[in-house]
């Protein structure tokens, strides 16, 4: 099989769209976790995404071996922290936040995180992560200490995706943060997919398989969706539904 970014990589370049349900390992957010399992191994969800920024209880073992044990999807690390790392994980995203201009999560992070990953054979995606205004404050830029990208200042978002590009980043993730009110707006998921010419992923505000296809129709390679999915699983059916109404469309254009 090959690895999960040869994955993301080859679906980009045949213009196939994918869909990650994201798992906060916060044992407050993780009672419908089995329905969310039994539903996304129905629905052929792409990937599963873990990680948290802030853990009130703690769940992040529980959680990797809750989905490995029920689902052959691929598992990828999304990790708000270097100690959320776990090598039964199919890959870990490699974030730095570049948005920011806090050299703790620029690099100082990572290279607390860093001999601990190399000794792994864990896949490691090297991933240049953009918080954008959501329209309200988020737990990712409360802790990192950084001022989201406004959301309108679409020029700003391009100028950091190519930056990210010549810095030879594998993937380029705009964040609106966990529960926004407004997920990215399409106009900048547009340019920095454009302009950036990397796999693009796309997160945070999504509530519905209407905001799916605006973001898919933008140039959104990869959407997560994490908090809609907590309290309403049945609506990964009608993501994965429109996600296969976007291929199908598109194989007959």
């Amino acid at each position: 099989m090959p690895g999960i970014y040869s994955q993301i990589l080859h679906k980009k370049r045949e213009g196939k769209k994918s869909l990650a349900i994201l798992i906060d390992p916060d044992r407050n957010k993780l009672k419908n976790l089995d329905q969310i399992i039994d539903l996304s191994n129905q629905h052929a969800v792409d990937y599963f995404f873990i990680g948290g920024s802030l853990l009130a209880e703690d769940r992040f073992e529980f959680c990797i071996e809750k989905i490995k044990s029920g689902s052959e999807i691929p598992l990828v690390l999304f990790p708000g922290n270097q100690f959320q790392i776990h090598f039964a994980a199919d890959a870990l995203l490699f974030l730095s936040l570049v948005s920011s201009r806090n050299a703790e999560y620029l690099i100082g992070k990572q290279v607390e995180a860093a001999m601990k990953i190399s000794e792994s054979n864990i896949e490691v995606i090297a991933t240049a992560y953009l918080l954008i205004d959501g329209g309200q404050s988020n737990t990712a830029s409360y802790l990192s200490q950084s001022l989201p990208i406004p959301h309108d200042k679409v020029e700003v978002a391009v100028a950091t995706a190519v930056a990210s590009k010549l810095l030879n980043f594998q993937c380029i993730y705009l964040e609106a943060g966990s529960g926004a009110v407004n997920p990215v707006a399409p106009e900048m998921i547009r340019a920095v997919s454009k302009r950036g010419d990397l796999p693009l992923i796309v997160g945070g505000g999504l509530r519905s398989a209407e905001q799916l296809a605006t973001a898919f129709h933008a140039g959104a390679d990869l959407v997560v969706i994490g908090n809609a999915v907590e309290s309403a699983p049945g609506l990964i059916s009608s993501l994965a539904e429109l996600k296969q109404t976007f291929h199908d469309k598109k194989s007959k254009a």
